[in-house]
């Protein structure tokens, strides 16, 4: 199952999976100049879950409007997202000795247990700030060939100078191919650390600037330790506070992200 988003791949990625043999059935592959992404596409899975069980398909697949973004589904329907991608595919490059620079570059919204995987593997992860942009740049400045972000962009320097969601999808088929297993064993390489992110609009001076603030952060950090971390930015396109926590225990994480949201509520009332 592929799911074009009415994009830019919407002939060549069922076409490329035909011609590899693959039984395919395709969504999205109707642009009409309007219906990018509508509904459909790594950015709106939800109807390619669906279909994937509907059709009793393998795997699905999905592509976003520009075809640089990959997200998939096993055939349970349930999502893998592009940490988990990214593990596969430089497990397997570690493997063959493809891998380069030793590990994967990603950025701060990678989840921790990614780095688990990697770490025990001998596998470094270097996270750069979030955008695809500041992956790439580190990648080319220090030699990595591999990079990606949790949201699906995936960059692989060996076939193209930036992410290309069609040319992962292949990389992560060859795996499955070369394992014959279930994508729903295949394709979840770590379990992930629960995550928590909160927004938080505030008006007026940056709250992250004041002292109850900056606190609260310091004895959240210093309650999750080695266990979690604490990512705290200021959006760049709109009046937020963004607030994400990650760790082992879920309870702890989550009331360490609420002591700081709610210091930063009160600054900003």
């Amino acid at each position: 199952m592929v799911d074009c988003a009415n994009g830019a791949a919407y002939k060549v990625a069922p076409t490329v999976l035909w011609e590899l043999e693959a039984e395919v059935v395709s969504m999205g592959v109707t642009p009409d100049g309007f219906n990018i992404n509508e509904g459909c596409g790594s950015t709106a899975t939800e109807a390619m879950c669906a279909r994937v069980v509907k059709e009793g398909a393998d795997l699905g697949i999905a592509l976003d409007g520009d075809a640089d973004r990959l997200i998939m589904c096993d055939e349970k329907g349930e999502l893998i997202d592009g940490d988990q991608l990214m593990a596969l595919i430089a497990a397997s490059w570690a493997e063959r000795g493809q891998l380069q620079g030793g590990g994967l570059v990603a950025t701060v919204m990678s989840n921790m247990g990614l780095e688990k995987f990697l770490n025990e593997r001998g596998l470094d992860l270097v996270r750069t700030a979030v955008g695809d942009r500041y992956v790439v740049e580190h990648m080319r400045a220090n030699g990595y060939n591999l990079g990606g972000e949790q949201s699906g962009h995936m960059v692989m320097s060996d076939f193209a100078t930036t992410g290309d969601g069609l040319i992962a999808a292949l990389q992560v088929l060859s795996v499955i191919v070369e394992q014959k297993k279930p994508v729903s064993e295949i394709c979840r390489s770590f379990d992930p650390y629960p995550q928590i992110l909160k927004n938080v609009r505030f008006s007026g001076t940056d709250p992250l600037n004041a002292d109850r603030v900056q606190d609260a952060i310091a004895a959240g950090e210093e309650k999750l330790g080695d266990s979690g971390r604490l990512l705290i930015r200021k959006s760049g396109t709109e009046p937020l506070i963004r607030v994400m926590g990650e760790g082992v225990d879920v309870d702890l994480v989550t009331a360490v992200v609420d002591d700081i949201v709610g210091e930063v509520e009160q600054v900003s009332s």
